[in-house]
């Protein structure tokens, strides 16, 4: 098995992709008989196809997107992997501008319809911008299960190609399929492919994929919401800005938000009630909402491992400091 084929076959076992790893034990097949082997060909043949037969197929609610996923013209790889709508994270705790704004984009998709009625259009859309760990791939699964839409996110490593103009007619794949399914469709890290063209030496096919993007963003009418997100707010190509309806940048967590967070991540545990709230969110100050999580978590997981039975605000304080001893995540 060669490089190539090994590396795929990895991506398709790691996103549970059937499609792409019966392709895939094809080809390993095909190639086994290339080679000769014949007999040895014949066993795995047998042995996929009774697995095959063994297989149910999608029940008829099964969202759509499960079999028709876009496809790469070469390698026939999968360009995008689909999370359906029950299976989203979605709770998010935010500041009330924030949450203002998440609000307003899913009230517009639920009035879609009476806005077309006064030739007013809903924004479609988003782009989320922040440090890591403020929630932006989070933002995309919330509006996902509050518009009841599949969540279908780009695999940027398959659609960048080495092949000249594959990567554009890729790109194209992707943004047709969103058309033909409503979906929130996740240009996560769009930066990958996205960055600005200017005091750029780069003339060749990343700036023509960057044109391809501004021109399928123009051209954008898909049923259901494009969400794009970025740690890099200053790399983007600054017409990218413009083809967005909303632009908001998600913040680092205040007092008000940290309270709440560890509050809710420690909210299965026995809590003690003389815990000092405001200074614990004071010292926790800095960390974003997912490195949040993970200390209470450990706040949480030291209490457990100790046979203690409630959170102490020094289980909060030791888990800090124990976190900062290393690269908070």
């Amino acid at each position: 098995m060669n490089a190539e084929t090994l590396k795929r076959l990895i991506r398709a076992i790691s996103d549970g992709s059937r499609d792409d790893l019966d392709r895939l034990a094809r080809k390993i097949i095909q190639g086994k008989r290339d080679a000769g082997q014949s007999r040895l060909a014949d066993e795995l043949d047998a042995v996929l196809n009774q697995a095959r037969e063994g297989r149910p197929e999608p029940g008829p609610d099964a969202p759509r997107g499960f079999r028709d996923l876009p496809v790469s013209r070469r390698q026939r790889e999968q360009l995008a992997s689909l999370m359906p709508q029950g299976e989203l994270e979605h709770s998010m705790v935010l500041p009330p501008d924030v949450e203002g704004r998440f609000a307003r984009i899913e009230r517009e998709f639920a009035a879609r319809e009476r806005l077309g009625v006064f030739g007013l259009k809903p924004s479609k859309k988003v782009l989320l911008y922040g440090p890591p760990g403020c929630g932006k791939s989070l933002g995309a699964k919330r509006l996902a299960w509050n518009t009841g839409l599949p969540l279908m996110k780009v695999r940027f490593d398959a659609l960048l190609s080495s092949f000249f103009g594959e990567s554009l007619a890729n790109l194209r794949t992707v943004f047709d399929a969103a058309k033909d399914q409503p979906c929130v469709l996740l240009l996560d890290e769009c930066d990958f492919i996205a960055r600005s063209r200017s005091g750029s030496k780069d003339i060749g096919e990343a700036s023509r994929i960057v044109n391809m993007l501004l021109q399928l963003m123009e051209e954008y009418e898909a049923p259901g919401l494009l969400v794009a997100t970025t740690n890099l707010q200053d790399s983007l190509d600054e017409a990218l800005f413009r083809r967005f309806d909303e632009v908001f940048r998600l913040p680092l967590p205040g007092v008000a938000e940290i309270d709440r967070l560890i509050r809710l991540t420690l909210a299965g545990m026995k809590v003690s009630p003389h815990i000092d709230w405001a200074g614990v969110s004071e010292v926790f100050a800095g960390l974003s909402a997912a490195q949040v999580v993970k200390v209470a978590q450990g706040a949480a997981k030291s209490v457990v491992l100790a046979n203690q039975k409630t959170v102490e605000e020094q289980h909060l304080r030791d888990a800090l400091a124990e976190a900062r001893t290393r690269p908070l995540e």
